[in-house]
């Protein structure tokens, strides 16, 4: 089973201007699929804070970041940032592939700054803020994170068919 926790970056959701609807999408999603939620946390467009989180978050034991917002073109959005700051690895095909499968919906996804990478035992992937464009995404990432996590962790070595 998949141990996910959720980080979303919003200013005006933090303060409580906003609903977050897009955490709730992602937990909603990745539970149907049989995994556990750790924690969710909606926080400020800060780098040091996003990177401090994420590393929490993976020293929490999650297998799995899911973060949304901040990663478009705006000067607060920094999520790309933050979590290039934590990781160790870079997992550019998840981004590649999200951003493919947008771009058939609208010309907007080649805007997306979103990264993936590997920290640790945990794998990071960068969402938009959008609870529709979150949907779309995960539909391109779920048939592959069960593998993905078994072999991050080590509990399955074999990635040939």
């Amino acid at each position: 089973m998949i141990r996910f926790s959720i980080l979303v970056a919003s200013d005006q959701g933090s303060a409580g201007q906003r609903e977050d609807r897009s955490g709730p999408a992602i937990a909603a999603l990745l539970k149907e699929s049989g995994a556990e939620l750790l924690e969710s946390r909606l926080v400020p467009d800060e780098r040091p804070l996003i990177a401090a989180t994420l590393i929490q978050m993976c020293d929490r034991g999650a297998d799995l970041i899911l973060t949304s917002g901040g990663t478009g073109f705006s000067p607060r959005d920094v999520t790309p940032e933050a979590t290039l700051d934590v990781i160790e690895r870079q997992v550019p095909g998840i981004p590649e592939a999200m951003r493919a499968r947008s771009l058939a919906i609208t010309p907007r996804a080649m805007l997306s700054r979103a990264v993936a990478g590997i920290r640790g035992r945990t794998l990071i992937i960068n969402l938009p803020g959008s609870p529709k464009a979150v949907r779309e995404c995960l539909e391109v990432v779920l048939p592959v994170l069960d593998h993905a996590i078994a072999i991050l962790t080590g509990t399955t070595g074999e990635c040939a068919r």
